[in-house]
């Protein structure tokens, strides 16, 4: 009799497998709410995207300089994106081949690192994923089995809260490279200077392996380490067939670099500048040109090596099509602090010198108050008590407009400026982006021509980029964003007038000694300024393509003697124009429909076709603006000697008649009169074509009269003069002006020596040898002239040339 069991006894498969299910149900919502608990009670610290380090880059994503962060570490923001493909295969295939399709963790690698814990008693392959990795990155701990537990909990939190993307793109951003570096965009700048989107096959591999050990793979440091644990990575590509042998070969005849570990430190000012502007952006990206930066770095160093002791430079290159900078030098050596090199000379408020005036005969065109050859004198005036000279302190006499810019005269300048009006110059100065700043109370005045007020060098750039832009100026751009905030400075025509007048200036005028012939710079147009007492030297010049700017001097202010612009800043303008590209991009317009050539007449003015050939002295071609021929300026302040077009009544011996007096034979004659401060340096045949017939004998004296030509007295017209023997004392003498109780200005060879008033002495020092001429110009026109020669000093056969006797 056999017995069974009873049916109580067994459990029936559909209940067997409802009860699993309960237990797996439950135990799978016990772990998810384990799992949220944990997360929130222990919640990830990712890196926030707008902390850390800063990098300022150039055009083309070159690092310029990095600013590191609170912990002194440099990170370039980047993204898989933005880095090699070759890269980005050989980190996957080397750290994590399964990242596109685990959890976070890599059961299978964990087993497999945990048996060859066992098997051999050390690590021989990680279990660690890139997301592993990733959250030791952001959350470091230790390396026990407590560490392990908990990145495993932290790679499940981060696959749980982030894209596989996201993961990827902190391990680029955050991963060691060793020292303060962090992020493959980092390293590959600072280990092969390059960014990383340029990977070479050798160069992926190497920057793949070296977050594994960054101390111990630095290649700065450990070159023949880096080059082992690149080939290995190398063989793993080859060995998967993700790289052909024949790839692998040439990567592996590819030096490890040896570069010395450094942060960038070009166009350092402008970096430091847009960080402080944008201090929450951690990429900014400029419009410089990193070759053409360093290159011309390089060349500023290099110049003022040569320059006196504490001295500081500053360069600006505008594109002239977009106004975006490509070069920036704010100083010439931003680590010297004998250069304040930490001060931006670029933004920095300067003098402006004579820069400023190709604007105000560009304005003076625009008002028809010139042409490029109407006439203007230069000699000692008074205009107010205000009594300019020029840097050379010598006079020309008359002359064009166009000498008087290409020659940056003085007297011409602020003639001009006084007729243009001060408050009407400066306001259209701001109009076009120059805002000039004043001294404590000041306010716009005569002297603002001549450097009386301050401004900066970009502000410069942006208004001389008019002339290559039809008149209208910019703003120049440090970044794509920023606007250029395009402004009318002057008329298509007067800018094209201005820089034809500038362009065809000689480079080798006296006082800019560059070697060589410049004809390869004939079409810069450029000028120069110095400010008062050599603090400031400037050189502006404009081409097609570019417009550039250069500053010299001390940033304290101090004078640096004998240092100004055509010597000094003019030279390294033109070595900075030699090394920038022709990219045409900005084709110089052609001749505005407005300006056309006519010949006028000197001393009138006037148009040569409606001038008798009598009173046209001097036939000049001239550009006109909107047709537009005006007079010579009437002169100020001379009631008496009458200027321009004059008409006299004479008798038949060509003698003058005044109001009630009458002769036989007696016509009218008209004389070309030119201005009295022009007369001493007339030649004698304009001078007596010019001339007031004489008083015929009888007449009255009339107001002319006042005019006629005062006397030099204290020398005789052609004395021969000798320094005394052995003596130190240059060689002077005394002199008066007879006929005039006015200020007379005193000029030597054309160098203004000094005043008097009326008839006082006046001592004239005639130090060097030879041939001299004096002359006396008083405010009201009168002049006279006097030559006289002065011998070289006696020479004594014992003693020799002026030597000293002493006492025995």
């Amino acid at each position: 009799m056999s017995t069974s069991a009873p049916s109580s006894q067994k459990t029936p498969p559909r209940r067997w497998w409802r009860r699993l299910w309960r237990v797996l149900v439950v135990g799978s919502l016990g772990a998810l709410l384990a799992a949220v608990l944990l997360d929130r009670l222990f919640p990830l610290r990712l890196p926030a995207p707008d902390t850390g380090s800063t990098v300022v880059l150039a055009k083309d994503g070159t690092p310029l300089r990095a600013f590191a962060d609170s912990d002194g570490v440099w990170r370039y923001p980047t993204s898989a994106g933005q880095v090699s493909p070759l890269y980005l295969k050989a980190l996957l295939a080397y750290e994590d081949r399964a990242f596109y399709r685990h959890p976070g963790v890599n059961p299978l690698a964990l087993a497999r690192a945990a048996w060859g814990v066992l098997r051999h008693g050390r690590a021989v392959s990680g279990g660690s994923t890139l997301t592993m990795q990733v959250a030791r990155i952001v959350m470091p701990m230790p390396h026990t089995v407590t560490g392990k537990v908990v990145q495993i909990f932290r790679a499940l939190q981060l696959e749980a809260h982030l894209s596989k993307a996201q993961i990827l793109d902190i391990y680029l951003n955050h991963a060691p490279f060793g020292g303060p570096i962090e992020g493959v965009e980092a390293a590959s700048w600072a280990y092969l200077g390059k960014p990383a989107r340029q990977l070479s096959h050798a160069e992926a591999a190497l920057l793949a392996v070296l977050p594994q050990s960054p101390s111990t793979f630095r290649p700065d440091r450990h070159a023949e380490a880096a080059r082992r644990a690149r080939d290995k990575v190398l063989k793993r590509m080859q060995d998967e067939g993700l790289w052909s042998a024949a790839e692998v070969a040439d990567a592996r005849l590819e030096p490890v670099a040896a570069r010395s570990l450094r942060s960038p430190l070009d166009a350092a000012l402008l970096a430091e500048r847009l960080h402080r502007e944008q201090p929450g952006e951690r990429r900014i990206v400029t419009t410089i040109d990193a070759n053409l930066q360093r290159a011309v770095e390089d060349r500023v160093s290099e110049y003022l090596s040569r320059m006196p002791p504490r001295t500081s430079a500053a360069v600006l290159v505008v594109d002239n099509a977009t106004l975006e900078t490509r070069i920036y030098v704010g100083t010439a050596e931003f680590a010297d602090p004998r250069r304040l090199g930490h001060v931006d000379m670029v933004r920095a408020p300067r003098s402006p010198g004579s820069t400023l005036k190709p604007f105000l005969y560009g304005l003076a065109l625009d008002d028809g108050l010139i042409t490029s050859q109407s006439l203007l004198v230069d000699a000692p005036q008074d205009f107010g008590g205000y009594r300019p000279a020029n840097f050379d302190e010598a006079f020309r006499g008359p002359v064009s407009v166009a000498q008087a810019l290409q020659q940056s005269l003085n007297v011409p300048a602020v003639d001009v400026l006084d007729r243009v009006g001060p408050n009407r110059f400066v306001a259209r100065l701001a109009n076009g982006g120059i805002d000039l700043r004043f001294p404590s109370g000041g306010s716009p005045s005569l002297a603002v021509i001549l450097g009386g007020a301050s401004t900066r060098l970009e502000e410069l750039v942006g208004a001389y980029s008019a002339f290559a832009n039809s008149g209208v100026a910019g703003t120049p751009r440090y970044t794509t964003a920023q606007p250029a905030q395009p402004r009318r400075l002057l008329s298509p025509g007067a800018a094209w007038i201005i820089r034809d007048i500038l362009s065809s200036n000689p480079a080798d005028v006296t006082g800019a000694p560059l070697d060589g012939s410049l004809t390869a710079q004939s079409a810069i147009a450029w000028k120069t300024g110095t400010s008062y007492g050599y603090r400031d030297a400037w050189a502006i010049g404009v081409t097609d393509d570019w417009t550039f700017g250069v500053w010299i001097g001390r940033p304290d202010g101090t004078p640096s003697p004998g240092q100004y612009g055509a010597v000094t800043a003019l030279p390294l303008m033109f070595n900075v124009a030699s090394m920038l590209p022709n990219t045409h991009a900005n084709p110089r317009s052609p001749r505005p429909a407005s300006v056309s050539a006519v010949d006028i007449c000197w001393p009138l003015g006037g148009l040569a076709g409606s001038t008798s050939p009598a009173l046209c002295r001097d036939r000049r071609t001239a550009w006109t603006l909107d047709g537009a021929v005006p007079p010579t300026f009437p002169e100020r302040d001379v009631s008496a000697w009458m200027g321009g077009l004059v008409t006299l009544r004479v008798d038949a011996h060509q003698r003058r008649l005044s109001a009630t007096c009458h002769g036989a034979g007696e016509h009218a004659v008209t004389l070309a009169r030119w201005p009295a401060l022009a007369t001493p340096w007339l030649a004698s045949a304009d001078a007596a074509a010019s001339a007031l017939p004489p008083l015929a004998p009888g007449c009255e004296p009339d107001s002319l009269e006042v005019a006629n030509p005062i006397r030099i007295a204290g020398i005789s017209d052609g004395a021969v003069l000798r320094a005394a023997p052995h003596s130190d004392a240059p060689l002077s003498i005394t002199l008066r002006a007879l006929g005039t109780v006015e200020q007379v200005q005193w000029l030597v060879d054309g160098r203004l020596q000094g005043s008097s008033s009326g008839a006082a002495p006046m001592r004239v020092a005639l130090p060097q040898a030879g041939m001299h001429q004096i002359t006396a110009l008083a405010d009201h026109g009168a002049f006279a002239h006097m030559s006289l020669s002065v011998l070289p000093p006696l020479v004594s056969p014992a003693l020799g040339p002026r030597s000293r006797l002493t006492t025995p």
